[in-house]
């Protein structure tokens, strides 16, 4: 009994070390090669270092590495499902040819550079987006975006992505992706999208874009 006893433990500690081992290779993601795929499929749209300069396209740069993860699996359609979360022709194609690696790979390496800061442009509407964006608008039950995003738009790493700094054009754009159902992965910011105006997405999208 105590050398099958001894032979079982045996076991329970191997299975447990190449468990262990597996979850190290998963937790490690190398930025080289992160790096390299960004250059050669990404730059174009995105920038070599995350930081895109046409206000169409997102700022990667310093964003979670679990939320482009995630955003890059929302690109594809799994298993059980018609269509992807995020419809987009272009970022299908992209997101279809990178393995689980990969994008954890790109991820890690995206969000290891460093945000070139922006801009709030429109005088305007800034008080109106730094009430939405600090104090939500509480006739219309819209939460504070500094709720989730932190005051400084730093986010929560894994829970809720960076948006200070980013494009106002490409905010703007997904809050009306989200309201319009264009955009489905996310029914906490389709149902807050819902209840808002043109002008007020327009004003929190431009005072996010000063954040910093």
């Amino acid at each position: 009994m105590r050398i099958a006893s001894a032979v079982f433990a045996s076991l329970v500690l191997a299975v447990s070390a190449a468990q262990a081992g597996e979850t190290a290779k998963v937790a490690k993601p190398d930025l080289n090669k992160g790096k390299a795929i960004v250059e050669q499929q990404c730059a174009a749209c995105h920038g070599a270092d995350g930081n895109a300069s046409a206000n169409i396209y997102p700022k990667l740069a310093g964003q979670h590495p679990e939320y482009l993860v995630k955003q890059l699996s929302n690109f594809k359609v799994q298993p059980g499902q018609e269509k992807a979360q995020r419809e987009n022709a272009v970022m299908a194609g992209f997101a279809a040819g990178l393995s689980d690696e990969d994008m954890r790979n790109v991820s890690a390496y995206l969000a290891s550079q460093t945000q070139k800061p922006g801009t709030a442009r429109n005088k305007d509407t800034l008080a109106l987006g730094e009430k939405i964006y600090r104090g939500g608008i509480a006739e219309k039950k819209v939460p504070a975006c500094a709720g989730c995003h932190s005051p400084n738009g730093a986010g929560i790493p894994a829970q809720y992505p960076r948006l200070g700094g980013q494009h106002a054009q490409y905010t703007e754009a997904q809050l009306v992706a989200f309201r319009e159902g264009v955009r489905k992965n996310s029914e906490q910011m389709s149902k807050i999208a819902a209840r808002m105006s043109d002008r007020e997405m327009k004003a929190v999208a431009d005072y996010i874009a000063g954040l910093r």
